[in-house]
């Protein structure tokens, strides 16, 4: 084991075991470049998977900060491009807001700017006083405590140490101190994650943005593939041991080494959950190809029929759809009328306004029929 770098003020060290170094490997060989591409992500739904795991990722890293909507109620608010309802359902949407920010920003150097302006997108309309939003904390009033015992368990560096800390940061970030060793770009991003929630620079969202931090510096290093990991779905999972991670850092002189395996172990998990993932949706589309044998139905219109088969009670809407397959809401609504006129969807009013589809009074027969071809 290494100990590569040392963070001066707070003398926080970053091991490097073989473990590491072996499963960092791994990461570049699946994670970054070409590497398995073609095996891993079918590329004629590549873009699919890519907005599926996005919202995950909005959706679980808001939940481990105590987000209470469910998955679906949530999806569903994203897919619709609807207005928030309450705080929870506007924590998950500041989050895909974020995400899709730093996507975009990705080749920027991160810097003072950058870090408020992910914060802001992280809490606005979330936290008790406006003000804090996307503003480092100027009290030290805040600590973190458990949630159950309410028994404080970190208490953060002074807010004058802020500034300092941020010049750092950006400084570690860009590459900017000479002489430095090299540290793994995935190790690297892993610490980044936890100095930040260490510090604790604001008065609340510190996890969401040291979480969307880590994601941003992986794709800024070229781990295109962390786009389609829910990395947060399974640390939402294993809460309790994300949480000890930290606790085991400071209570062995801020030795990183559980901090990084932990979260090693974690995208570990994710890819391996990704591929699963994967292999189901090639199967689900293979069974979607028995509805083509109807005939006069294009490929969006027997996935639609294959999402009412795997759940019968489902009410599927126009704006789901054109996130789902990325194409016009013309196009989907056309789709979507023509299965209805053939009794295989049927319409339901929805607030007096607007309506949706659901199963219809001929699927049944319809399933009969494709079963007997």
């Amino acid at each position: 084991m290494s100990v590569n770098y040392v963070w001066p003020a707070y003398q926080v060290r970053i091991p490097v075991t073989n473990y590491m170094q072996r499963l960092c490997h791994e990461f570049d060989m699946n994670f970054g470049g070409s590497w398995g591409s073609s095996s891993i992500l079918p590329s004629q739904d590549r873009e699919k998977y890519l907005i599926s795991s996005v919202m995950e990722e909005a959706i679980s890293s808001s939940q481990i900060e105590g987000a209470s909507s469910t998955r679906k109620v949530a999806k569903d608010m994203l897919r619709r491009e609807s207005k928030p309802r309450n705080r929870s359902e506007q924590m998950i949407f500041n989050n895909y807001q974020a995400i899709r920010f730093m996507t975009e920003h990705k080749e920027d150097p991160l810097s003072e700017e950058l870090l408020l302006r992910i914060h802001s997108l992280m809490t606005e309309n979330t936290l008790d006083n406006p003000a804090d939003v996307g503003r480092f904390r100027q009290t030290d009033d805040v600590v973190v405590a458990n949630e159950l015992t309410k028994e404080v368990v970190h208490v953060p560096p002074s807010y004058k140490e802020i500034p300092r800390f941020v010049e750092e940061l950006c400084r570690f970030v860009n590459d900017d101190v000479q002489g430095r060793a090299f540290l793994h770009p995935i190790i690297k991003a892993i610490a980044i994650h936890f100095m930040l929630a260490y510090v604790h620079p604001f008065v609340d969202g510190n996890g969401r943005t040291a979480r969307a931090l880590f994601y941003w510096y992986m794709l800024k290093n070229g781990y295109w593939l962390t786009e389609y990991l829910s990395i947060s779905r399974v640390i939402y999972r294993s809460k309790a041991s994300y949480e000890n991670a930290y606790l085991y850092v400071e209570n062995d002189r801020n030795d990183m080494g559980y901090f990084l395996t932990y979260h090693l172990q974690v995208l570990e998990i994710a890819f391996e959950e990704l591929k699963t993932y994967i292999e189901r949706k090639i199967t689900q589309k293979q069974r979607a190809v028995d509805y083509l044998r109807l005939g006069d139905i294009n490929e969006r219109q027997a996935t639609i029929l294959a999402m009412v088969r795997d759940d019968p009670g489902i009410v599927i809407s126009v704006k789901e759809l054109c996130g789902k397959f990325q194409v016009t809401q013309p196009t989907i609504k056309s789709d979507l009328d023509k299965l209805v006129a053939r009794g295989l969807l049927k319409w339901i009013r929805i607030n007096g306004r607007r309506h949706d589809y659901m199963k219809g009074p001929e699927y049944e027969s319809m399933m009969k029929k494709i079963n007997n071809l």
